[in-house]
């Protein structure tokens, strides 16, 4: 029976000629080489004509390696992980999956700040640079300001509400936020009753977003107050921030 190919006469352990596992692991021969020569895979035995003969050993290292190289170890730093007495295949393989995972939930951020901006440019066929830098801005403020778990509950809401709706609460902040800063600009009170019913409005929109979780709503009001850049594309400033504050505490009140 080829080498490779299963078991041999008597069950005898799979074995890979060098060539064979260069081509079912998809590694190319010459690294196969490099790697038994510095010490790092060495053919666990030989046949009789002095071919490598890799075991089923062997191929549980090279996965090893080759998981710890996608971690970023140099190739010293997985020799010297590998000889480590509490290091295991098993525990290699769960250092993998969770990185697998803090890369996914970077792809699925990632996805979600591109699809975005899609839907920006969708509604803004003629999209200014400093439109596109404001915008991309906001989208890194949320990076800074979130955490991974507060990321992950916006995304659920934002699939729960769907497109539709996000895009009409989208559509209605301007003209409320102008409604308020005409409110402002006439000398009304906060506590009047027309301010009032716009803070309603205004604590509704943000629990829309928020869903009443205290912690986004902090994350909220921290991003904005330290980002000028976003409150300004929101069409908000100090004195229109503080007045909306005080409706809105009033309103709560």
């Amino acid at each position: 029976m080829a080498a490779g190919e299963g078991k041999g006469k008597g069950g005898a352990p799979r074995t890979w000629k060098v060539g064979e596992l260069a081509k079912a692991t998809g590694t190319s021969v010459r690294t196969l080489h490099w790697y038994d020569e510095i010490g790092l895979l060495s053919p666990s035995d030989h046949s009789r004509a002095g071919h490598r003969l890799y075991g089923e050993e062997d191929l549980s290292r090279l996965q090893q390696i080759l998981s710890l190289r996608q971690l970023g170890f140099s190739l010293d730093e997985v020799r010297d992980f590998l000889a480590r007495p509490d290091v295991s295949a098993l525990s290699v393989i769960h250092m993998h999956i969770a990185r697998l995972r803090e890369q996914m939930e970077l792809s699925r951020t990632l996805l979600g700040r591109l699809e975005a901006m899609a839907s920006w440019l969708e509604k803004n066929e003629r999209a200014s640079a400093d439109e596109l830098l404001k915008t991309i801005e906001v989208m890194q403020m949320f990076e800074k300001y979130y955490t991974k778990e507060q990321l992950a509950e916006l995304d659920a809401r934002k699939q729960a509400l769907g497109d539709d709706a996000i895009a009409a609460v989208q559509a209605e902040w301007p003209a409320l936020i102008a409604k308020v800063r005409a409110e402002m600009d006439k000398g009304t009170p906060p506590e009047a009753e027309p301010v009032q019913a716009l803070a309603r409005r205004w604590m509704e929109l943000v629990n829309m977003f928020t869903g009443g979780n205290p912690g986004i709503r902090q994350s909220l009001e921290t991003a904005y107050a330290n980002e000028p850049g976003a409150r300004q594309q929101m069409g908000l400033d100090s004195a229109l921030s503080d007045y909306v504050k005080r409706a809105c505490a009033a309103a709560k009140a």
